[in-house]
């Protein structure tokens, strides 16, 4: 092998070993903590489902909004995803789903004996909090602007609003369909609230939307802000 091709391999091998280095520092970033008493607990639990291997995945439905819910399920061997963070433990592994990582910071998982028992809890402060990336869905850039930009406005009225779900229609484009809630819910001027500003809003910073409907049951006035 000649100097050259000798220096671009050691070159190749560096970068490879930067870049393994590099992971492991995106994965030591993760912080979610699973106390020694929720290990055990898991531990125990696994232990009887007579599988070997078996483990648990964390991840987080709905995250970066109201909806958010912070969920665990077992974790059959060959069930994980490549991307997942794995963290072994003695008895078992978790892996965290690699999307739900930047809202499970500062998370703990927890075992707490009482004399009924026990009970597992999940406290994951930034589980609701809207989250926005240079590869970030459509879906997760409208739950930015909803809860960063808009409901900090409609809470003045003690209202808000949340995206239900986001259609691709076929000759109509990408609709958000919304749901209006507290003192919006019912509200006299709600349809002004939602073409004058949520939808103008909306377009404006994500332009790939054609359209933002309301599906909230308005017949329901009793916390109206306006009746």
């Amino acid at each position: 092998m000649s100097e050259h091709n000798q220096a671009e391999s050691q070159l190749d091998q560096s970068a490879d070993y930067e870049s393994a280095l590099d992971t492991e520092q995106t994965v030591a970033k993760s912080n979610i903590t699973i106390t020694e008493s929720a290990q055990s607990y898991l531990a125990d639990l696994l232990s009887k489902q007579d599988t070997d291997g078996i483990g648990v995945r964390i991840f987080v439905e709905h995250p970066g909004t109201p909806r958010a819910e912070c969920c665990m399920a077992y974790n059959q061997p060959g069930e994980e995803d490549s991307a997942d963070l794995r963290f072994t433990y003695e008895s078992f592994s978790a892996f965290i789903e690699a999307a739900s990582v930047p809202y499970l910071e500062d998370a703990v998982i927890d075992y707490n004996k009482d004399r009924f028992g026990g009970q597992l809890t999940f406290r994951a402060p930034n589980s609701k909090v809207p989250k926005v990336g240079a590869d970030a869905s459509v879906e997760e850039r409208i739950n930015y602007v909803l809860q960063s930009e808009i409901n900090p406005g409609l809470a003045a009225h003690g209202g808000d609003v949340q995206l239900l779900e986001l259609i691709d229609e076929e000759g109509v484009g990408l609709t958000a369909v919304l749901k209006f809630g507290g003192g919006c819910q019912g509200c006299s001027a709600v349809d002004m609230t939602l073409r004058q500003g949520v939808e103008v809003q909306l377009k404006q910073q994500i332009p790939e939307l054609t359209q933002v409907i309301d599906e909230t049951d308005h017949t329901r006035t009793e916390n109206a802000y306006y009746k």
